[in-house]
């Protein structure tokens, strides 16, 4: 009989057969100092493109003020047990009724975190005979919803609106085969690797054509996009069509939790069925408190996003007149995408960050196709003129020596950590 452990070491996945060289460095890196766009890593200072703190708020001196407030009067422990328990709080409801308001939704259920919250509405939502039809591209935190999911679910093409159509159509075929169930679509605001908005507008025109509901998740569009920085649906105007609106705090909010909003019907069944939040302890007060001073500097601080668009535009434009393929981002997300292998792609990290101080995140296969490399830089309100320019320069540097095959390496170097 087989050792049940073997098979972890004899296959240790995709990235972890790297984890001799990698760790420390290429994963698990660890950036220290003050969070900002200029960080250290390894006792290097680096102009940093890999943080989700959008606004800024992540060292904002109000935003810190109130949570070590918070901490100081409340601790991590209040308020102790689950929510339905013993765990709900009037600043848990306020940060609900607040958030409600904000995207114009009838109710809000708070979620202690954004993976585990998007698995969990998926589970609490969908039985065996309902179908779920999902974009392509959709995060994996949908795609590990899905696989709880013991009903059928149908995928379509990136954006694809001729083979969603067609998708719908199947579901809605097998559903009225079955006699029962029904179908709920699930889509993003913005696509975080490539940055494209999903094309909810025109998913929403055909609800009533197919009787569907839909669910957007705008992890990276809450606070981003739209007048008020309510996100895509906002962006997009079709905010009343999106039957369940899903985000995270952990990216413009700088923060830990999450939520999902919609009619109070369906939410107040969600927030009594859902088992990752009725069998967990409650989010802690402190951040609960300082989720609140966020949503206040989102909602008044409107420079904020301002600042954030002017930086990302600015980095996007920059890189286009350079030559650099962005894709088809129409959000802050900027991706950058180049030919090479996995080795030269390290290679060219490395140069960024040894050479020209630029740390930013890196995609390459098995998460892409073989030969493909995409630098992921996120913007950010506190980014500056200095740092763009720097930026700029870098990647048109290393291009030319990608491109001249100057980072033609046979293996991955060893950088982990001893």
């Amino acid at each position: 009989m087989a050792d049940f452990f073997e098979k972890l070491i004899k296959n240790r996945g995709p990235i972890g057969q790297h984890r001799e060289r990698a760790h420390g460095y290429f994963a698990f890196p660890k950036l220290e100092g003050e969070i900002g766009s200029r960080m250290k890593f390894r006792g290097k200072d680096m102009i940093v493109w890999s943080l989700n703190n959008y606004l800024g708020l992540a060292n904002h001196p109000e935003v810190r003020r109130t949570d070590a407030d918070g901490a100081r009067k409340y601790g991590l422990a209040s308020p102790m047990g689950a929510r339905m328990m013993s765990g709900n709080s009037d600043f848990h409801e306020q940060l609900e009724k607040e958030l409600s308001a904000f995207i114009n939704k009838e109710d809000t259920c708070l979620l202690n975190y954004g993976y585990q919250g998007m698995v969990s509405i998926i589970d609490v939502l969908c039985g065996r005979h309902d179908v779920i039809v999902y974009d392509g591209e959709c995060h994996a935190c949908i795609i590990d919803g899905l696989r709880l999911h013991a009903g059928h679910r149908f995928v379509y093409k990136h954006n694809d609106l001729a083979d969603f159509e067609k998708q719908i159509q199947r579901a809605n075929a097998l559903i009225e085969k079955q006699g029962s169930g029904g179908v709920l679509v699930i889509t993003e605001g913005v696509f975080g690797m490539a940055g494209d908005q999903g094309r909810i507008k025109e998913i929403a025109s055909l609800k009533k054509q197919y009787g569907f509901r839909l669910l957007v998740d705008d992890a990276h569009g809450f606070g981003t996009l739209g007048k008020t920085g309510a996100g895509a649906g906002e962006e997009q105007g079709i905010q009343d069509e999106i039957d369940l609106y899903f985000s995270t705090f952990a990216k413009s909010m700088a923060s830990i939790g999450a939520f999902v909003s919609g009619d109070r019907l369906i939410i107040d069944y969600i927030r009594y069925n859902i088992r990752s939040q009725i069998f967990a302890k409650s989010l802690p007060m402190p951040m609960v408190i300082g989720n609140l001073k966020r949503l206040e500097l989102l909602r008044n601080n409107p420079s904020l996003k301002e600042k954030l668009w002017k930086n990302a535009l600015k980095l996007q434009s920059g890189l286009k007149k350079k030559g650099f393929d962005i894709g088809k981002t129409d959000s802050v997300v900027t991706p950058i995408y180049m030919k090479g292998d996995i080795p030269e792609a390290t290679a060219m990290v490395m140069d960024l960050r040894e050479k020209y101080g630029i740390f930013c995140s890196i995609v390459v296969y098995p998460v892409i196709p073989k030969g493909h490399i995409i630098y992921r830089l996120i913007p950010t309100s506190v980014h500056t003129d200095e740092d763009i320019q720097a930026t700029l320069d870098a990647f048109e540097a290393t291009k030319r020596k990608l491109d001249a095959g100057e980072y033609k390496v046979e293996a991955i170097p060893d950088m982990a950590e001893a």
